[in-house]
Formats: structure tokens, sequence, C-alpha cells
């Protein structure tokens, strides 16, 4: 057990089985010393869960009396959505026990013995390289109250203050994002939310263009509208195949009436996009920008000069 929250888990999982338990007992099973166990035991009792401390010879932590709760009545395959959701949508600093940590705890203390284990093994057991960033609480809940009810909010940008009609929040590429209608600009925009120091929402209300998907916005701005250059590439398969090879925000994909299939994208290195290119399965024909078909001739001649060095 690594993780900060998955020694937690195990604390409480202890503590909840037996009455009290030594210090040393709990140091020793838990794999870590006892400034340690110290720090797990303040974990709890930030979460509410409240251990007693009893000193002397036979002296360790306890559960305070009647705080067991009764087991949540949630299907194994509910329960393990749930710690997978937590545990792949965390990212949290490494040391303390964060958010999505302290609601882990929470859900395993009142989970079945039996189920129980089975999540801690999950938690203990899986790792996610990337997740959305945790935005501040009160920033989130506040856009999302004025999305809900149809209010004007003013936020603090980055880039200044200004009013927006919010159409909706969007989880994407770790980032959160609000989508609506800038009144400065009169246009729809997406901010992020890290970018965003406080909102207030405004008794103004308006509404949302009918049909309008904040989703489809925010892949669509990302593959095309935030990028310098504009790229056509036509691929020799079907566009069928495509989408099950490109995932969504690589660009549109349209079906050809001579065969084969248009990729519209945006790409800010267009060095990068020419290394995507060369690995796809297909052939394919570069239609636009002229300056794509020099990174790609560029790139295939560092290719050559790979094998010539290889074959040396």
């Amino acid at each position: 057990m690594s993780r900060p929250a998955t020694r937690v888990l195990a604390l409480l999982e202890i503590l909840q089985d037996r009455g009290l338990v030594p210090a040393d007992e709990l140091a020793r099973r838990l794999a870590v010393d006892a400034r340690a166990v110290r720090r797990y035991v303040t974990a709890l009792r930030d979460m509410d869960i409240p251990v007693e401390s009893v000193r002397g010879r036979y002296g360790g932590y306890r559960l305070a009396h009647g705080v067991r709760l009764p087991p949540l009545m949630l299907s194994d395959d509910e329960a393990v959505a749930v710690a997978a959701a937590l545990v792949t949508g965390r990212h949290e600093p490494v040391g303390e026990p964060g958010p999505a940590d302290r609601v882990l705890v929470k859900l395993n203390r009142v989970l079945p013995a039996a189920l129980r284990r089975r999540v801690t093994a999950l938690v203990s057991s899986t790792s996610a390289t990337t997740g959305p960033l945790t935005p501040d609480p009160h920033l989130v809940l506040t856009l999302a109250a004025a999305v809900h009810a149809r209010h004007t909010v003013r936020i603090e940008h980055t880039r200044g203050a200004r009013e927006v009609d919010p159409y909706g929040l969007v989880v994407h590429g770790r980032r959160w994002y609000l989508v609506g209608h800038d009144h400065l600009r009169d246009a729809v925009r997406m901010y992020r939310l890290d970018r965003i120091g406080a909102a207030a929402e405004l008794p103004a209300r308006f509404t949302p263009p009918e049909g309008f998907d904040p989703t489809d916005h925010v892949m669509r701005t990302m593959t095309l509208g935030a990028w310098t250059h504009r790229t056509e590439v036509w691929m020799d398969t079907d566009l069928e195949t495509a989408r099950d090879r490109l995932p969504a925000p690589f660009g549109d994909l349209y079906p050809c009436p001579e065969g084969g299939v248009l990729l519209v994208s945006g790409a800010e290195d267009l060095k990068a996009m020419a290394r995507v290119l060369t690995g796809l399965p297909w052939s394919f024909t570069v239609r636009n920008p002229p300056a794509l078909v020099t990174a790609l001739t560029e790139h295939v001649a560092s290719l050559a000069q790979a094998v010539a060095r290889s074959q040396s």
C-alpha cells in the first residue's frame, strides 16, 4: 500500500474490525512509522470520523462508540463504478489525501465488509496517469447553479472581467471549461476554469440557443478554431474505419465522392502533424496547407537518415 489514501482506508478498516489497537501495531500493519499513523488518524478526524486516543501502557487508538453506519446499499458493479471514477478522476499532489481520497475513505466506511475489501484492493492496485484537474469547488458550484437557472454570470478571468450567459460546463483533456455567450465579444466562447478567479451569479436571465451542444462546441474549437493551421488531408480508407482509428478530437471526417475520406483538422505544430500522418495505416494526400507538405518532406528525410545510420 503506497498511497496515503489506501493506508487511511486500511487504518479505518482495522479500527472498525477491532476495538482499541496499539499505535505500534498500527504502524507495523500499515508499514509506516508512528508519525505517519498520527497523520492518518488526523486525516480521519478531519473527515468527521471520531478516532479516540488512549494514553498509557495499554493505550492506542479506537473509534468512538456508536460511529458505525449501516452498510450503503450498492451493488458490486455500482460500488466499483464509483470507486473507479474517483480513482481515475483524482489528480492530487502526492503526500496527503485530497478530496477524491476523502470520498473513497467515506465510501469504504459504509460498504459491507466483503465489498469494502474488494474496493480497497481496487484503489490500491489502480493508477491513472491523467485525470481532470480538480476545480475550485465554490467556483464550479456557482457556475453550475447559473447554468441550471439560466442566469448570467460575471467572471473574473485572467484577461479581465466579463459577463457571460453560461450554456454548460465541459470536462475535456483533464481541464474544465465554461461555454457561453460573452457579452463583451457578442460571441460564444469557452473559458478554462483554472483561469477564472471568481464568479458571481447575476439576476439577469437568458435563453440558450435551441439545439446548442456545449460539448460539441468545445470539441470543434479544440480541433479547428484554437489552432494556427487548418489542415486538409485525403485518406485512402472508408469513413467507419477512419472513425474507429482516429479519436474525435483529432478532426472532422468527411466521405469524398471519388472515394476515401477527407480529414479536416487543426494544428499548432506542423512537424508533429507530419509525424502523426506517417503513422497512419493508409495512403494519404496532403491538400492543405503547403507548409504541411514541407514538414512531411523534412520528417521523411529524417526517417531516411535514421534508416541509413542503422544500416551502416
